[in-house]
């Protein structure tokens, strides 16, 4: 069963309508992060295909998270609750709701409106080259979980 497209402007303003559900008292159903957290964790794939924020991994890296991490990230198969996340994913401290809301909700957009041309065959930060379908599994799949967590 193929996820839905995130590239879709339908599947998209879902998503965003799910994220406006959210408030900044709005709690978790599993794991530790708050609301917050999350939607600054939500934010890090984006960071790392329209930022320059973190470092990319070396060959052997690519090699290894190609590997090992890589069909986790990019199938249709949901992530696991409380499944262990990559370093650069974790949000430690405080973070403003209203300020990682609106960084994600752009960060849809943008996607969206670049489209899934735009994606098929680029490069990702950990990944190497990524089909359309791998693109669209790997951020939809991961809001889905987040958005599921907090019960929108």
């Amino acid at each position: 069963m193929a996820l839905p497209n995130i590239f879709d402007q339908q599947i998209a303003d879902g998503v965003i309508l799910r994220i406006n559900k959210l408030t900044p008292n709005t709690q978790r159903q599993w794991g530790k992060m708050n609301v917050s957290q999350m939607m600054a964790h939500c934010n890090v794939p984006y960071e790392m295909v329209y930022e320059n924020k973190y470092s990319e991994p070396n060959a052997l890296m690519v090699w290894i998270l190609t590997w090992l991490v890589k069909n986790t990230v990019v199938s249709e198969k949901p992530y696991a609750k409380n499944s262990k996340t990559a370093p650069a994913f974790l949000i430690k401290g405080d973070k403003d709701f209203e300020v990682e809301k609106k960084r994600l909700v752009d960060y849809i957009i943008r996607t969206q409106q670049l489209g899934e041309n735009h994606f098929n065959g680029r490069k990702s930060h950990s990944f190497g080259q990524l089909t359309i379908t791998e693109w669209n599994n790997m951020f939809y799949k991961h809001l889905n979980h987040h958005l599921n967590q907090f019960g929108v």
